[in-house]
């Protein structure tokens, strides 16, 4: 959020300012979600902006802001989004930062009841020799014990008080982590945590020489779909196509929302065969259910996908693994679509 808006919440007027996003909101049907909040914010405190314009333009075409379009608006208006690289870098870092303060806590607290333990046990070694010259000094020692077994425990507490909430922040660190890395709509990967996976995984691969396996899969004839129902159905059918998705592409394979109707998954460690079947089972479930306008009943019609695949080649590019994809995709749009077509078939064709 830039820096003016900031200033405008943290003054007298940031109340009412919250207040007036939150009745427009409101009255224009708009989730009260973050990212929709902070739109809203700009909107009424940069009244002549860009954004505010845009929105003003929506609003009077008769358009619903669903979260679709409120990520368009973030992408196109908001430049420094909340939960931006920047911030995923910095959490990472304190993040780190965090377990090492933990790790020295943790060594602190094993070195004080050692500490406690031997002053204890040298106590009684003295009392037990029973010297008239040693009792002086068995008592110092034993006053001496006591108190640093006093304030040992006192720093135990504070310790353990102190390793909770450096383990509270830790969790609320991951959980920033996670919604940057989580689309809003579908609850899939999001494009960024798409693209730093699939590096990563291409790198394990060239390391223990494993397979590494890209789809894309993309729901057809979105667009008149979209613009037949409006965006509202549209969310929700995206929200469907995505559940398949994610329940048959998911864990340990990565299922994301790559882009507006397109969804990717990455299987890492696993072929061609492995793809196409999966790709296979989620295009077959997809079309198998009529969907229906709960608040109508009306028949929405059929919903189908058409997906493309490439098995990643020996040194292979994350670039040419995706632009090989995206051709098997192409292909299977151009063929009729509903279909999944591999890229290695693609290549065949072009070939011959």
């Amino acid at each position: 959020m830039p820096a003016d808006i900031q200033a405008s919440l943290r003054s007298p007027k940031g109340y009412d300012v919250a207040r007036q996003a939150l009745e427009i909101m409101q009255a224009h049907q708009v989730w009260p979600t973050v990212r929709n909040f902070e739109l809203w914010v700009n909107y009424i405190i940069e009244g002549a902006s860009p954004l505010a314009n845009e929105i003003n333009r929506l609003l009077a075409a008769g358009e619903t802001i669903t979260e679709s379009v409120s990520e368009a608006l973030a992408a196109q208006y908001l430049p420094e989004a909340r939960l931006n690289g920047d911030i995923l870098e910095a959490g990472d870092a304190l993040s780190k930062e965090l377990q090492t303060v933990t790790r020295a806590i943790e060594t602190a607290q094993r070195s004080s009841e050692e500490y406690g333990q031997e002053l204890a046990t040298a106590s009684q070694r003295l009392e037990a020799d029973n010297a008239a010259e040693a009792k002086t000094i068995v008592e110092d020692l034993a006053n001496a014990t006591r108190k640093v077994r006093n304030e040992n425990q006192v720093l135990e507490t504070q310790l353990a008080e102190t390793n909770a909430e450096l383990g509270r922040l830790r969790e609320s660190l991951d959980q920033v982590r996670r919604d940057a890395m989580t689309d809003g709509l579908t609850n899939l990967t999001n494009r960024k945590a798409f693209d730093e996976q699939l590096a990563q995984i291409c790198a394990h691969a060239d390391t223990e020489g494993e397979a590494v396996t890209l789809a894309i899969i993309d729901i057809d004839h979105f667009k008149n779909f979209n613009d037949t129902w409006g965006h509202q159905i549209g969310d929700q059918v995206l929200r469907y196509v995505a559940s398949v998705i994610g329940r048959l592409g998911g864990s340990p394979r990565v299922a994301a929302r790559y882009g507006g109707e397109e969804f990717a998954i990455i299987f890492p460690a696993e072929g061609a065969r492995a793809a196409m079947s999966v790709l296979e089972d989620i295009r077959l479930e997809v079309s198998s259910r009529a969907l229906k306008r709960r608040s109508t009943n009306e028949d929405l019609g059929a919903i189908t996908v058409s997906a493309g695949f490439a098995e990643r080649l020996a040194g292979e590019t994350t670039t040419s693994l995706v632009e090989r994809a995206d051709a098997a995709l192409y292909a299977s749009k151009h063929a009729g679509r509903n279909r999944t077509t591999a890229a290695a078939s693609v290549a065949a064709v072009a070939a011959a």
